[in-house]
């Protein structure tokens, strides 16, 4: 069985011109979305989970809040494909949970992979989490979702 839990960065900056995309910033509103979800995820996730984040100003200040150790990954800049932000959680191979700080449109694009739909993405609010688990039931490998939680709910 495997967690994988998707969380997407909180509301940025706009980018003033001439600004490097990566280098926007969380705004208050943002930093205080963080922290809510920082907070409900921090009473819910195991012990021993992986957290992989966009090497991006904006993801790295959302997974700063939740007070755990991360590892920034160029795999999950934007522009990211589902395919690669599998491949780097291990899904479904790996025990034990993942989270993925990241960013539109991959997160909602693997969501909706993972869930079966032909086509399209999943709409991600920003700041907020869409937790899946692969599970065996009988001879077949399913996608769970287990929560879906948005900050601006908490």
């Amino acid at each position: 069985m495997m967690d994988l839990i998707l969380w997407r960065h909180a509301e940025a900056q706009d980018a003033p011109e001439g600004m490097d995309d990566l280098q926007r910033t969380l705004t208050a509103r943002g930093e205080k979305q963080a922290a809510r979800m920082a907070a409900w995820l921090d009473r819910q996730l195991p012990n021993g989970l992986r957290v992989l984040c966009s090497p991006a100003r904006r993801t790295e200040q959302t997974a700063q809040a939740l007070g755990r150790k991360y590892k920034l990954r160029a795999e999950l800049l934007p522009g990211a494909s589902p395919a690669e932000l599998l491949e780097l959680a291990q899904w479904p191979r790996a025990r034990g949970a993942v989270l993925v700080v990241g960013h539109q449109p991959v997160l909602g694009q693997t969501i909706a992979q993972l869930l079966g739909q032909t086509s399209g993405e999943c709409a991600v609010r920003k700041g907020s989490v869409w937790w899946l688990r692969q599970r065996q039931r009988m001879d077949q490998l399913e996608t769970v979702v287990l929560a879906v939680q948005s900050a601006d709910f908490l």
